[in-house]
């Protein structure tokens, strides 16, 4: 019991030591910029809504109409407080890189929940209430956005209005923000939990769930299978 209650303290030591000595650098709040951006603007760009912009004059001239998908009004509810979306984000600590930036609960705070609905006494140094509020990483990431779309602003402009063939991401942040040493995160893709480190996906832990299932499934299946031919 003591070796268990030892190994739990070294657990939550190395998450609160993590948050505290971790924060995002420019490149990573610049990819999750983007990210969010990218798919605020994704979710309307289907729109077949049609905009009347301009004043009805005497003379009778009609006001001047413009598709939405393409309008500056779609751009600006997309920027929206668009930094508040990265306080859905949490710290996974056993991923490296940006990849510790997900939405989702974490592996090890998962974990540590389950001790807790188990009986087991957990102590991080806050209540069990507020464990899900956005931590410092996390909110120091939102501020960051914040300055950085604030700065940037003309560029996402100029962007949306005449360079969307490109990437966000690429046109953002590799031609205007980083410089070629700091590009390193923007390669880095979550592949999904392969046995190793990792906890739920992006879209949730379910999924990845369920693939081990599939997998165990599948073994079972091949023992019977080869069972059944000796």
């Amino acid at each position: 019991m003591n070796v268990f209650f030892l190994a739990l303290f070294c657990v939550c030591g190395f998450v609160a030591a993590d948050e505290d000595e971790r924060l995002p650098n420019k490149c990573e709040v610049c990819k999750f910029l983007t990210v969010e951006l990218q798919d605020a603007l994704a979710k309307t760009g289907r729109s077949k809504e049609v905009l009347e912009v301009g004043e009805v004059l005497d003379t009778g001239k009609r006001r001047r109409k413009i598709k939405y998908n393409t309008s500056e009004t779609r751009l600006t509810e997309a920027l929206d407080n668009i930094c508040e979306r990265i306080l859905q984000y949490n710290v996974h600590a056993e991923r490296p890189g940006s990849l510790r930036y997900a939405k989702g609960a974490s592996q090890t705070m998962t974990t540590l929940k389950n001790l807790v609905h188990k009986g087991v006494k957990v102590d991080l140094g806050m209540p069990f209430e507020l464990w899900d509020e956005p931590s410092v990483e996390v909110s120091d990431m939102k501020k960051q956005c914040e300055t950085m779309l604030e700065e940037y602003e003309e560029v996402v402009e100029d962007w949306y209005f005449h360079h969307q063939e490109q990437r966000l991401e690429n046109f953002l942040c590799e031609s205007h923000i980083l410089k070629t040493s700091e590009l390193e995160c923007l390669k880095e893709v979550w592949k999904g939990d392969m046995g190793k480190k990792g906890g739920a996906g992006e879209a949730g832990g379910d999924s990845t769930e369920e693939e081990g299932v599939n997998d165990n499934t599948k073994k079972e299946e091949q023992k019977t299978h080869d069972g059944g031919e000796l």
